[in-house]
């Protein structure tokens, strides 16, 4: 099969602007002419410049799908069929499985770039514990501070012997 191996910065561009457009990289290695998917990733392990390049076409491509989902959304124009009346005039009955799919479409994209991109496209947590015990990282000067003030409230607790 005529999978080329050796790279070229022609190449490597010709997948990062399909990237950059949401194409997914597996289903563009599949195209002729196009190296293995194994192959791209090695070129990303051995050379810092095709990382920094597929990760920003990748981040581009995450935004052109977001996109997507707006114009699936936006598009309107199967929702309603029409259909004959009993009195031979025309009605419009609404397309439940057009919407139903429609609504599938922008669920699976977002789910995905969700796990591809949480940062920038997953439900934001906060997480926090009470006043005593807060949820984070403290530094050094901080932790001791805070003994301090826990050791200061011990010694305060404590009857005089």
């Amino acid at each position: 099969m005529g999978r080329p191996s050796l790279y070229t910065p022609e190449l490597i561009e010709a997948i990062a602007e399909r990237l950059s457009k949401g194409e997914p990289m597996a289903a563009i290695c599949r195209d002729e002419g196009m190296p293995a998917y194994r192959t791209v990733k090695d070129w990303m392990d051995t050379s810092p410049d095709v990382s920094a390049l597929i990760a920003r076409a990748r981040e581009e491509g995450f935004d052109a799908i977001a996109a997507g989902t707006l114009e699936i959304a936006d598009d309107g124009r199967n929702d309603y069929m029409e259909q004959s009346d009993d009195e031979g005039g025309i009605a419009f009955k609404l397309n439940g499985e057009h919407i139903q799919r429609s609504k599938l479409r922008i669920e699976t994209r977002l789910k995905l770039l969700a796990k591809w991109d949480p940062k920038r496209y997953g439900d934001r947590m906060t997480l926090a514990g009470d006043a005593d015990n807060p949820v984070m990282g403290m530094t050094e000067a901080q932790v001791d501070a805070r003994l301090a003030v826990l050791q200061a409230k011990l010694l305060a607790d404590k009857p005089d012997a």
